[in-house]
């Protein structure tokens, strides 16, 4: 089990990490869950991203970024390693928005991807 920042394959913006601590306060979420990141089949793009507070799976791996515990499934590395998780709101666009350099192309949804 890895709990180290830097071998942490995704990464936060200060937005993200601020919203992040306002919802897990707002939902009283229970100290054995944390923030599930990772990837599922399906959407326009072929692949779409999953986040959201989760308990801890067999084959998850455990990471603390920026003091927030986070699962992600040892082989959905491969499709984040380097994505950055931010979360706007603004007139346009209002929630959590994915920079992923792994994704060939994406969808204009913002939550969907090809590799």
């Amino acid at each position: 089990m890895s709990t180290a920042v830097e071998n942490a394959p995704v990464s936060f913006t200060e937005g993200a990490v601020k919203e992040l601590y306002k919802l897990k306060d707002q939902q009283e979420i229970g100290e054995d869950f944390g923030l599930r990141v990772g990837v599922e089949g399906g959407g326009c793009s072929g692949m779409s991203y999953i986040l959201g507070f989760d308990q801890k799976k067999d084959g998850d791996q455990e990471y603390i970024i920026d003091g927030i515990k986070v699962f992600m499934n040892k082989a959905h590395g491969l499709y984040l390693v380097g994505m950055q998780i931010n979360y706007q709101d603004g007139l346009n666009a209002r929630g959590f928005t994915f920079e992923n350099p792994n994704a060939a192309s994406t969808c204009g949804c913002g939550t969907s991807f090809s590799v």
